[in-house]
């Protein structure tokens, strides 16, 4: 079983992703901290030097390798976080959906201002107005996370233990997790 996470920047993907995962004994990848080790440099630089698209080519490919053995029932269970624009490549929508089950962590461009109005590591919040960018990848993005998602969760305002014990009890009632599962986590950390 593979739990993809998805949303925009700043939603909880990576936050919610190592507690689900410490929760559930699975194992836990941010796709772009592996995306990362293999370019050799920080997102950022990359981007700055050789452009989104170079970006979004290197990430379709790690996205394919992670979910390749989702069907596998041998394979260990994984929680991955995706990166935000992740979603932006059709390839990776369909393999995210077939392979995986996706969870939007859906937050507005006002909590996520919020959350990141002091980040200087994320490229595309390097800009004049973040809030307004934030309002454009928010209409941009959206819909390709509800479109791909089996599960929405709205982040708001709870703990990252809630928003864990929301997304084990939605994968208990799916048949997604054993019943012993949910009920420990409604037991929290």
């Amino acid at each position: 079983m593979i739990v993809s996470l998805v949303g925009l920047p700043g939603g909880g993907k990576s936050t919610v992703g190592r507690q689900l995962a410490k929760r559930i004994g699975a194992r836990f990848i941010d796709s772009d901290a592996v995306l990362e080790e293999r370019i050799g440099m920080p997102i950022r630089q990359f981007f700055e030097q050789f452009g989104e698209v170079a970006f979004r080519d290197r990430e379709e490919a790690v996205i394919d390798e992670l979910t390749a053995g989702a069907q596998d029932a041998d394979a260990p269970a994984l929680v991955l976080a995706t990166g935000g624009g992740a979603l932006l490549r059709p390839a990776n929508r369909e393999r995210l959906r077939d392979r995986t089950t996706v969870v939007y962590l859906r937050s507005t461009p006002e909590e996520l201002y919020r959350r990141l109005r002091h980040d200087t590591q994320r490229p595309l919040l390097q800009v004049a107005d973040p809030l307004a960018k934030l309002r454009e990848l928010f209409e941009q993005r959206h819909p390709l996370y509800e479109q791909t998602a089996h599960y929405c969760v709205d982040t708001g305002r709870p703990s990252v233990a809630t928003l864990v014990n929301m997304i084990m009890m939605q994968l208990e009632v799916a048949g997604l997790l054993p019943v012993q599962n949910a009920q420990n986590a409604q037991k929290g950390p």
